[in-house]
């Protein structure tokens, strides 16, 4: 595997979903949704992964599948009308803030589109 310095990968995943309860860790070929995003994120070129999150369960499952948990998202950026640009700059700034972490590039990997490919992923780095 060739990292690519000082990428970033945000899983966003809140809980709260009124479409379909819980959706991010409901099992999907017996396993959460959300751990196909991580694995994938894994096995590409990224050099970090982290799961912004509102919900403790939401975080655990993140964290045994390998991913980062740095905190829990507040509830005012876990509301269904919250655009997706102030959650990566929220996980933007704690990093900065915290690890003087700055990433040259971020991506942005949503839970609910498992059937990505991991070239994708490295492709989209490389460009």
């Amino acid at each position: 595997m060739n990292e690519i310095f000082k990428s970033l990968a945000i899983i966003p995943a809140r809980s709260g979903s009124k479409s379909i309860k819980n959706k991010n860790i409901r099992l999907f070929n017996n396993k959460p949704l959300i751990a196909w995003t991580i694995e994938q994120a894994l096995s590409s070129d990224i050099e970090r992964i982290v799961v912004t999150t509102n919900c403790q369960e939401i975080a655990k499952i993140a964290l045994s599948y390998g991913a980062e948990v740095p905190f829990l998202r507040s509830e005012k950026l876990a509301k269904d009308d919250v655009a997706i640009e102030p959650v990566l700059i929220d996980v933007l700034d704690y990093l900065k803030i915290n690890e003087l972490y700055d990433p040259e590039c971020l991506v942005l990997l949503m839970p609910t589109s498992p059937f990505r490919e991991v070239s994708d992923i490295n492709m989209a780095l490389n460009t």
